[in-house]
């Protein structure tokens, strides 16, 4: 049995798809038949909401598990889909970075609770749109970032800035820290600049910009507002489509048993 793969989803952008790509990408791997688990590691608890987790359900959160004694085990919520589960987040989360400041150790806590996940499961943490201490908890947890990038016009220059993040944690705190790759999100192939983007990254990131592209569609944006994953709202929207092909290709570039179908 191999070890559990643990996945930082980042972009301290805001409104890039991150949370979508987390939603979709661990909907998809479930469904897959991999054991995964979405940490919500983003005050706003978007993660949770789309995935269906209600405000009432959230009895053990993130939060607990970070500055409490509650293990991972405690803290997970079952979603609609059979073997996806939640670590939920709330709005107390937001003031982690403040509660946490004197915590000995206080990079190393999302780390710590992770040594008891399952073997073999892949963990999803759903960083914060910031390069705080919750993100710097989840790439010294992780062992690789998947960084979600706009196709917009400032898109490159966010990326350079979280790089020299990872190279930070990687010389601090996490040495085999390494970047899984970058998705592109919200394209539209109609518009100059999207395809200009891509073609910019792609020269300047080589093979760590994925093959799939998620293209920009009504569906996967209507999906949160009926906590689903545009997975099971729509099945068959271009959205649907996309994700199922990025977490194949996810899936083969973790080296995961078994193909996305």
């Amino acid at each position: 049995m191999a070890e559990p793969s643990v996945i930082a989803i980042a972009n301290q952008k805001g409104g890039v798809g991150k949370t979508t790509t987390a939603i979709n990408l661990g909907a998809a791997l479930a469904m897959a038949g991999h054991q995964t688990i979405l940490i919500d590691l983003d005050p706003q608890g978007n993660a949770s909401t789309g995935l269906g987790i209600e405000v009432e359900q959230r009895n053990k959160t993130v939060y607990d598990l970070l500055a409490g004694p509650d293990s991972l085990q405690d803290c997970q919520v079952q979603t609609d889909i059979e073997n996806l589960t939640v670590v939920p987040a709330t709005p107390d989360l937001s003031s982690a970075d403040v509660d946490l400041a004197q915590v000995k150790d206080r990079t190393r806590l999302l780390r710590r609770k992770l040594d008891e996940a399952p073997r073999d499961s892949v963990i999803l943490i759903d960083c914060p749109p910031a390069l705080g201490l919750l993100t710097v908890n989840a790439m010294v947890a992780a062992d690789a970032v998947l960084v979600p990038l706009q196709a917009e016009f400032y898109a490159l220059e966010g990326l350079s800035q979280l790089l020299s993040t990872v190279k930070h944690v990687r010389q601090s705190g996490n040495p085999n820290l390494r970047v899984n790759g970058v998705l592109l999100t919200m394209s539209d192939y109609r518009n100059n600049l999207s395809q200009q983007v891509e073609a910019d990254a792609r020269a300047t990131l080589g093979d760590l910009v994925f093959t799939t592209v998620i293209p920009r569609n009504v569906r996967v944006s209507e999906a949160p507002s009926f906590a689903q994953p545009v997975l099971l709202y729509d099945p068959a929207s271009k959205g649907s489509l996309a994700y199922r092909q990025f977490a194949a290709e996810f899936a083969a570039r973790l080296k995961l048993a078994n193909e996305v179908a």
